[in-house]
């Protein structure tokens, strides 16, 4: 591969569409369908005594009052998408709830009228009689058992697990300095700009099933749905168009509206159309981050971590829907960059009356870095020790790798770093940050953090070169934001030697491409990049093997460069690839170079049969790729803020990030993500809190209460970058849709301390609550 592209700062290909206004969402399918809302339940645990939708049926407008009774499927569990050995206890909801609630938004009837009007006054028309029962909305009251959110599920405990590397109590009992901490993460909600939203079409001539999703993996809706109606999946088309934000919570197959807005279209024989509203997305779509964790350190007088034990709980709402993934990835990931000889944790994945979990943007990562970065600082603290200082004691070396840290990981195997650099990270945002500000009430705050990326099981990629000379490459994971279209672009284009301009991706469409995971966990550049890699190699290599039939060569002597594959040191002696399309295809062409080349009369320099055993017609390709293990992208930063300690605001005065992600297929690309992770990060570090209050009631479900950092409370963000390439996949990429949210709240809880000299232990912050430890400092 002659790199040209690979590594370029090309602009996103997908901007200029969007910044006219001529995306296309989910919500902008078909202004004449059906629209429809839900009954949503108002209390966080209940019985259903009784539901009475006569009234709603009979309001004009309105064609059909879905209640789980009605449905075939009414009595059937969603699925359960990760199970795990561990989760003995699991539990996912119904599309539509017809004995228990157990979180206020949970669904319990389905309406469907003829404009969104009509639907939200006949959901008023329905009439559900509720019996309360007692709530438990804390993980700590959760694990105390002081109520049952499912009956059937002794102390709340969907389910445990244990895991030690060496031997923890022994290195404790050896220590010199024991230190016992507890930290504490609040839940947060994703607040993508476009909420989540679903439309579908059955055709009953053609048996054929069609859905767009705003979702981040359709070829799992597709599978879901398939199955609920019997359905071979070649009759179910899922469509993820324009995407406005996913960060997690669209993951995979989960939601009722996914199986009831189809099913009314089958119903009804008529186009449906579900949108939901902002209120909607704080409290019936997944949340995430609250976990509680009781950590005991030893180490010696150096600063040195001798063992580390950390016994948290992680809060999982009212259902199971991911199985243990959040706090698995939080128990491989609390470690870090750091080396821990001797490291146990145990987790108890806990139901509570609220929303369910899943992951969101970093998904138990953040969790991890600020427990290990907050527990790093308080080694420092007590030894009188500085804090970076710590931090290189502790560091993995560069010729450490491979490093096997020896717990799970999400992938089902044991975490095992693949490559990195973390004390050339450090050392660089260091020179980066440089002297701290003066004045009073400023503190300085780092982070060194890994992130685990690229999980499987798979991707895939078909490539085709039309006779135009254009390419056109699909797969079927979608797009959010992450520019796939420009990046995977530049990793055909330098396959294939042509301008980046002439490559055109779709993703996220099962009529294009119908096989794929989807998008999350920052595996979308490792799996689907090295797919695209693998099928345009493939589309490369068939490219010599015609054209050297052509020009009577070896096709190990020919190469693709300038829309042309050609001889290797002879430009003038090549065939355009367009013509080398046509000539793919054994049949006359109309139009285009090559026609004349193409017939059956043409000199031909191997004899046989046009195609040969095991040949195809067509210059395209399918490729898949597979990974080994995860990659470990890593970083490190560091910030200088200044708090004001008469009315707590928080000022950013500056903020830096280095980053390895191995190669870098787009660095500007790769600039956005972190700037956007940044800032979410900022968020969920001091303004997004979701606040239940014993009811079990979220008292801020909208954006007058759930507040979100301002453009203008974000600062300029400096970004360098090292790459050490992952040994496994062919491009050497990690992935980096997470890497700038993941360690901001430990990097802001560091700074806050160092600036007012309160202990910081928990996530997230806010004036209110740095006044009110500032106070029990006095």
């Amino acid at each position: 591969m002659t790199t040209r592209w690979f590594g370029a700062p090309v602009q996103r290909v997908e901007d200029d569409r969007l910044l006219r206004g001529h995306g296309r969402f989910t919500d902008d399918i078909d202004e004449g369908a059906l629209e429809c809302c839900f009954v949503r339940s108002p209390y966080a645990h209940a019985r259903i005594t009784s539901i009475d939708v006569s009234a709603a049926r009979a309001m004009p407008g309105v064609v059909a009052v879905y209640t789980a009774a009605d449905l075939p499927f009414g009595g059937v569990d969603l699925p359960l998408l990760i199970p795990h050995p561990n989760l003995t206890q699991g539990r996912t909801q119904r599309c539509l709830a017809s004995d228990v609630v157990r979180y206020a938004g949970e669904a319990v009837a389905f309406v469907i009228a003829e404009s969104r009007y009509v639907a939200e006054d006949a959901a008023e028309l329905v009439q559900v009689e509720y019996e309360p029962i007692p709530v438990v909305i804390t993980p700590e009251a959760a694990a105390r058992a002081d109520h049952l959110v499912h009956e059937d599920v002794p102390g709340n405990v969907a389910a445990e697990m244990l895991q030690e590397v060496g031997d923890v109590d022994s290195a404790l009992a050896r220590s010199p300095h024991r230190k016992q901490l507890r930290f504490r993460y609040e839940r947060g909600a994703a607040s993508p700009m476009e909420g989540r939203a679903v439309w579908a079409r059955w055709s009953d001539a053609e048996r054929k099933l069609t859905v767009y999703d705003s979702t981040q993996s359709p070829t799992s809706i597709r599978g879901g749905l398939a199955v609920l109606f019997g359905l071979p999946e070649s009759k179910v088309e899922v469509i993820a168009p324009d995407v406005g934000g996913g960060f997690g919570p669209k993951i995979m197959l989960f939601y009722p509206d996914e199986l009831l807005v189809p099913y009314a279209a089958m119903q009804l024989g008529r186009s449906v159309k579900w949108t939901e509203d902002r209120q909607e997305h704080f409290t019936a779509v997944n949340q995430e981050r609250g976990q509680v964790h009781e950590v005991e350190v030893g180490f010696d007088d150096e600063g040195r971590v001798l063992a580390l034990s950390d016994d948290f709980i992680h809060d999982g709402g009212a259902y199971t829907p991911y199985g243990l993934i959040l706090p698995i990835i939080t128990a491989g990931q609390i470690p870090g960059p750091y080396r821990i000889a001797n490291y146990r944790v145990r987790f108890r994945d806990v139901y509570t009356n609220a929303t369910p979990t899943s992951p969101y943007r970093g998904a138990g990562r953040p969790h991890a870095c600020f427990v290990m970065e907050r527990t790093l600082d308080a080694i420092a603290s007590e030894l009188g020790l500085d804090r970076i200082e710590v931090r290189r004691r502790n560091l993995i070396q560069p010729d450490q790798f491979p490093y096997d840290v020896g717990v799970a990981w999400q992938d089902g195997n044991t975490v095992v770093y693949d490559s990195g650099d973390y004390p050339e990270l450090l050392d660089r945002a260091l020179k980066m940050l440089g002297p701290k500000p003066s004045g009073d009430h400023v503190g300085m705050g780092l982070a060194i953090y890994v992130e685990g990326t690229g999980v499987g099981p798979y991707e895939g990629a078909h490539v085709q070169v039309l006779v135009s000379g254009k390419v056109v490459a699909a797969t079927g994971i979608p797009s959010q934001g992450q520019a796939h279209a420009t990046v995977w672009a530049q990793v055909v284009a330098d396959e294939l030697g042509v301008d980046v301009k002439d490559v055109e991706v779709t993703s996220g469409d099962t009529r294009r491409f119908p096989w794929g995971v989807g998008t999350f966990a920052s595996r979308g550049a490792v799996t689907a990049g090295n797919a695209m890699h693998v099928a345009a190699r493939m589309v490369a290599d068939k490219a010599k093997q015609i054209a050297a039939d052509h020009l009577e060569a070896d096709p190990a002597d020919l190469e693709l460069a300038g829309g042309s594959v050609r001889v290797k040191g002879s430009p003038d002696r090549g065939v355009p690839l367009a013509a080398v399309a046509v000539l793919s295809n054994p049949v006359r062409y109309a139009f285009g170079g090559g026609t004349e080349a193409a017939t059956q009369f043409a000199p031909k320099s191997r004899p046989g049969p046009p195609l040969q055993d095991g040949e195809q017609p067509g210059l395209e390709a399918t490729g898949y790729y597979s990974p080994p293990g995860s990659t470990w992208a890593s970083g490190c930063h560091a910030a200088y803020v200044r708090v004001d300690p008469q009315t707590f605001r928080l000022e950013i005065l500056k903020y830096v990030v280095v980053h390895d992600c191995g190669r870098v297929i787009n660095p500007l690309v790769l600039q956005g993500q972190i700037e956007g992770g940044v800032a979410q990060g900022i968020g969920g570090a001091f303004y997004e809190r979701l606040a239940y209050d014993e009811d079990g009631q979220l008292r801020n479900a909208s954006f007058m209460e759930f507040l979100i950092p301002y453009a203008t409370e974000i600062p300029p963000i400096e970004i360098d970058h090292i790459e050490t390439p992952s040994p496994l996949n062919p491009l050497g990429v990690k992935g980096a849709g997470e890497a700038g949210v993941i360690p901001v709240g430990a990097v802001i809880g560091s700074a806050i301390e160092d600036a007012l000299g309160v202990p910081i232990t928990e996530m997230p912050l806010s004036p209110l609550k740095l006044y009110e430890l500032s106070k029990t400092q006095l």
